[in-house]
């Protein structure tokens, strides 16, 4: 494996830490108990990387989610990690009737809120809802949604699986508790390699990475987990590469969907 390949996560970690170091410590400068919530510094700092790379890192993805997201989605769409909102751009409006955004860090949800917005979204209409969660509270999820439960036609994950407590029960739950029958999952993950070498560079950064990035893991056969979920509608969807993304990424992306029997 080329060494630029491998230690191309060390460019990404000092642009980082450059954009979010001072924007967090000044927000601990302000409120000095931050030193005593760990996880809530490192919201701080990832919404404030967001706010500098998220645009960037969307961009990087568009073809891919135009052709995912865009001709697929429709009804009541769940958005897993939804950051600032980007997967609303690729709606078509004329097929989603409600927009729903999980997203724990509350930092970001002022931009999410208002991408939902420009996109032709809003709570007041009743086609937004932003939940303050996380994907594995599977229970304040489905509290949120009105019954008849399973309540949600498309469930959407973009660079999310990759940072979320228990990944496996976790997907499981979703499709099982939250996806109805004929729904269907939609995907785009950085994911572990199939190649040794870069399986081998995935599991040594992985450590550093996840501390900085709010648990982000490189390791993570997170394609593989959903498909191994099961109960899928045969011949629909399927699991696929991003195109021109050479093997020797570190970050090497799935791209799949997957219809619930």
């Amino acid at each position: 494996m080329r060494l630029d390949a491998a230690f191309g996560p060390f460019t990404d970690l000092r642009l980082c830490l450059v954009g979010g170091f001072w924007p967090t410590i000044l927000a601990i400068w302000h409120v000095p108990m931050l030193l005593f919530q760990p996880l809530e510094i490192s919201r701080i700092f990832m919404s404030r990387v967001w706010d500098l790379y998220g645009n960037g890192v969307d961009q990087a993805g568009k073809d891919v989610k135009k052709g995912l997201v865009t001709p697929h989605a429709y009804g009541v769409v769940l958005d897993l990690g939804a950051g600032h909102g980007h997967t609303v751009n690729y709606l078509d409006h004329s097929r989603v009737t409600k927009y729903v955004a999980v997203e724990p860090n509350v930092h970001m949800h002022a931009e999410l809120r208002r991408t939902a917005s420009a996109a032709g979204y809003s709570e007041d209409a009743g086609t937004l809802l932003i939940l303050p969660c996380g994907a594995e509270n599977i229970s304040t999820i489905l509290s949120y949604l009105p019954a008849p439960h399973p309540p949600v036609d498309t469930l959407i994950s973009v660079l999310t699986i990759c940072s979320i407590p228990s990944p496996q029960s976790t997907i499981s739950a979703l499709v099982t508790e939250v996806l109805k029958p004929g729904g269907q999952v939609l995907f785009y993950e950085h994911v572990l390699s199939e190649r040794k070498d870069v399986m081998w560079w995935q599991r040594l950064w992985t450590p550093l990475w996840s501390i900085i990035f709010d648990g982000c893991r490189l390791d993570r056969p997170s394609h593989r987990w959903i498909e191994d979920v099961g109960g899928w509608v045969q011949g629909e969807g399927g699991i696929w590469g991003k195109e021109g993304e050479t093997e020797e990424h570190l970050f090497w992306h799935r791209v799949g969907r997957f219809v619930k029997a």
